[in-house]
Parts: structure tokens; sequence; C-alpha cells
């Protein structure tokens, strides 16, 4: 009993010896060994959400959830470590005081990269973009090829890499083409001269869309006779697409084969019409 009383207090004083002495700092063997203890703890319950998590995501999501919990691996060690210090007796006020400025300007410089952060675990879980998605961003469409924890990437149509940060889909309106299904419909304006047989020309517009590849059967398309214009009636041609990123390249082709069918059928595309009306008044 005595040898055993004897090791504790050896153990005890092993544990209190001070590796670092100071007037408000320090740190003892003990104190050491918590945090390593601690940080091994919570490394271990880190995997095991990790584990529980991502068994519930799809395949693609996997991988970019390993950024998260990197992120918040290190942002909880530095907690640990803070919390465990400052329970041992050590004064972090001298240190807290003299970071205070710099924590300062970091706060300003790190404020949108926290934005972009934050958006990107809250995209990643509430699954609102997939890679492969269509979206349209400032004026540009383009594909999701790349999602990352503070940045989106996408291809144009025009081959050009658009960098997204992340918080712009949680403060901007974004469109999502393929959000809910991959099929979009689109449209295509034609404007035909008044005295134009308006039957002839929905009969033809929903010729043309029949025959044009990249629209699809079902939903059948449809014409919309939409305005009497100031120098023309105003039609289009309602269709259905799954494919809204190659979609310009269906409504140029549609447009070659509505051009040909109007003239094959006598039925102009005017040009603006303006009336002039001339007063003249004598001058005596």
């Amino acid at each position: 009993m005595e040898k055993i009383k004897e090791i504790i207090r050896y153990f005890q004083e092993f544990l209190s010896y001070k590796l670092v002495d100071g007037e408000k700092v320090v740190i003892t063997i003990g104190t050491l060994a918590t945090i390593i203890i601690a940080l091994i703890v919570v490394t271990f319950l880190l995997r095991l959400i990790h584990k529980i998590v991502i068994s519930k995501l799809p395949q693609d999501d996997k991988n970019k959830f390993l950024s998260i919990f990197g992120f918040l691996k290190y942002f909880l060690y530095i907690l640990v470590i803070i919390t465990i210090l400052n329970s041992s007796g050590v004064d972090l006020t001298v240190l807290l005081t003299a970071s205070a400025a710099l924590f300062v300007g970091l706060g300003f410089a790190l404020q949108y990269l926290f934005q972009d952060i934050i958006s990107g675990i809250l995209i990643i879980l509430d699954q609102s973009l997939h890679v492969g998605d269509i979206i349209e961003v400032e004026g540009k469409v383009g594909r999701v090829f790349e999602t990352r924890l503070r940045t989106t990437r996408a291809l144009t149509r025009d081959d050009k890499v658009i960098v997204i940060p992340n918080h712009k889909f949680l403060t901007d309106s974004i469109y999502n083409y393929t959000q809910n299904h991959k099929t979009t419909r689109e449209s295509v304006k034609i404007g035909v001269a008044y005295g134009s047989d308006v039957q002839l020309v929905t009969k033809l517009l929903l010729e043309v869309a029949s025959i044009q590849k990249g629209i699809l059967k079902n939903p059948k398309p449809f014409v919309l006779f939409e305005d009497f214009g100031d120098s023309a009636l105003l039609f289009s041609i309602v269709y259905y697409t799954n494919d809204s990123y190659g979609d310009p390249r269906v409504k140029s082709d549609l447009r070659y084969l509505i051009d040909s069918s109007f003239r094959e059928n006598n039925i102009s595309i005017p040009f603006p019409q303006r009336d002039i009306h001339i007063i003249s008044q004598n001058i005596k």
C-alpha cells in the first residue's frame, strides 16, 4: 500500500513538473499530457461523426465534406488548447490583448472567406447545388464542374471558367436550370407581317419544331400568339429540351428552319415600320 502511495506521489510530482515557469504562464507536464489526450479524443470523435455523416451523402459530396472536417478539426484543436490552458491557470489575457489589433485586422480581411466557407458547408448539407448543374450567374450560363469549400467553378458556353464565391449562392439570386430536373422550357420569338395567315404560321412553326434535333417530342412544342406589335404579329414557338447548356445552338438551327419554311410559304418577316406625317403650312 505504501509503495502504491509512493508511486502515485512520484507520478503527481512528475505531472506537476514545470516545463514553462513564468510570472503569468506556467505549463506543466500534466497540462501538456491533458492537451494531447484531449486532441486524441477530439480526433476520434470527429472521425466517428465524419463516418456517420458521409454515409448519408451522395458519392459526389463525400470528398467535398472532407474539407469541412479539416476546417472543423483545426478550429476545435485551437479551442481545446485554449480551454485547457485557461483551466490550468494560464493567464491568456496578455496574449489576447497583444493580439487584439491583429485579430481585428484579420477579422475584416477574412470576413468574406468565412462567409464563403459557411456558405460552402450549407450548399453541401442542403444539396442545393451539384456537379453537372446548369446555373446562370450575372448573366452568364455555365455547367458546374467543381464545388469546393470556398468557391464553385463552372464552365461557360464560350468555354471559359467562371469562379463563383460560395456566399453568392446565399446573398444573390442565381438560377439553377437543373435543380428539379434536366428538362427546361425554351422559346424562339418571331414576327410576321400583318395580313399573314396566322393558322399557317402556327402550322409551320410546329412543323419545324417537330424535326429539329434537341427538341423533345414530349412535352409537345406549342405556339403562342403573343401580341399585335408595332410592325408585326408576334409569335413564339415554345419547346422543351434536356440540354439547356447547348440550347443556343438549337435556337440557331431552329431560326434557320423557320426562315426557310416562311420563304417557301410566302410568309414575310417585316422590317420595323413607321408612318411619317408631313404637315405643310402656307407661310405668307
